[in-house]
């Protein structure tokens, strides 16, 4: 299934300053109506929020644990007359900042997962290997930085988290050019770190950039998004009113793959058979909407290059109860971002 590229940009108070990726999908898939709530619970530079207030006379909760992003948003905020309220905070507290804003639930939540263009853009950010400034990542400015992880993990933990988050085939390499290179330097800016994993990653013409890969990872596990994802799941799912929706937009498999297997097992209903006796199961408590993720089409992909690996889930809130079940083996088995950079 595909989306159009039409150019879609739902505007609120002025020109759009980001055109979301799957954006139109994305807000049929909502169901945006009057009088509803929603939550943007990755706000960024705000192309959902606005998309969202364009599309009915709705009230929408923005959510970024960027400190930049939420300034940014200010005008917004204004310009939507009330119909906007924006917090800083991490995207797993979706349903208890939901509360704290006065609503016990909503009628819809979008996520819209990895690394904003805003942040990529920002050289003093850390987040991106062409720009070449201090290795940092850190999304909410707190915490260990990449720089730590860099200066502390070990050959094997940095070689794990490579290879795991980054998808990286070469991780072994790239983890033995970085304990070697830490000992005759500190490894601080992005070029430097950039130039050591280019010095065992070759690529070919038309190929990402060597460093790709391992700059995923770093941020990834830096700011603990898979883990965040997890969280952010079922807090939706305590949130939602029943047949409010859930939309997650990814944008590599690690992710995408947790979408789909929370969805899977949120929705599934197993009925015995005549060999076995039937298992008693909880309720599902959502219905899944996409059989198939929705990716966008050539055109959205020529106006926006970064949707070329987004793929769309979304899934309907049933009426039973939300569950406390354990889903952490949704998540990949790697150290602590503290006991990795423990002492440094």
């Amino acid at each position: 299934m595909t989306a159009g590229g039409d150019g879609f940009a739902a505007v609120v108070g002025g020109a759009a300053l980001h055109i979301p990726v799957l954006g139109r999908p994305a807000i049929d898939f909502l169901n945006v109506r009057d009088g509803g709530v929603y939550i943007d619970a990755t706000f960024g530079a705000g192309g959902y929020t606005r998309a969202i207030l364009a599309a009915a006379n709705a009230r929408v909760i923005g959510i970024d644990r960027d400190q930049s992003a939420i300034a940014l948003g200010a005008d917004l905020v204004q310009a939507a007359n009330v119909r906007l309220t924006l917090i800083e905070d991490q995207f797993s507290n979706l349903d208890q900042v939901a509360r704290d804003a006065g609503f016990a639930a909503v009628d819809g939540v979008v996520l819209d997962l990895g690394v904003s263009s805003m942040q990529l853009d920002r050289a003093e950010r850390g987040f991106s290997f062409r720009l070449d400034g201090p290795l940092d990542m850190r999304m909410g400015g707190a915490g260990a930085s990449a720089a730590d992880v860099v200066a502390s993990a070990s050959e094997r933990d940095l070689a794990n988290i490579i290879f795991i988050l980054g998808e990286e085939r070469h991780s072994r390499s790239v983890a033995r050019a970085i304990v070697k290179a830490r000992t005759q330097a500190p490894i601080r800016t992005t070029a430097m770190l950039a130039d050591i994993v280019g010095s065992v990653v070759r690529s070919r013409p038309g190929d990402i950039h060597p460093a790709t890969r391992t700059f995923q990872a770093l941020r990834i596990f830096v700011n603990d998004e898979l883990g965040e994802l997890v969280e952010a799941l079922q807090a939706a799912e305590r949130i939602l009113k029943p047949n409010g929706r859930l939309v997650a937009v990814a944008f590599h498999s690690l992710e995408d793959r947790i979408v789909k297997t929370f969805f899977a097992g949120r929705g599934e209903t197993r009925a015995g058979s005549r060999h076995a006796p039937e298992l008693k199961r909880p309720a599902p408590t959502f219905s899944v909407l996409t059989k198939r993720p929705v990716v966008a089409d050539a055109d959205e992909v020529a106006y926006n290059p970064r949707a070329r690996s987004a793929k769309l889930r979304a899934a309907e809130r049933s009426e039973a109860p939300a569950r406390a079940d354990d889903v952490s083996d949704l998540l990949p088995r790697l150290p602590a971002l503290a006991d990795v950079v423990k002492g440094h």
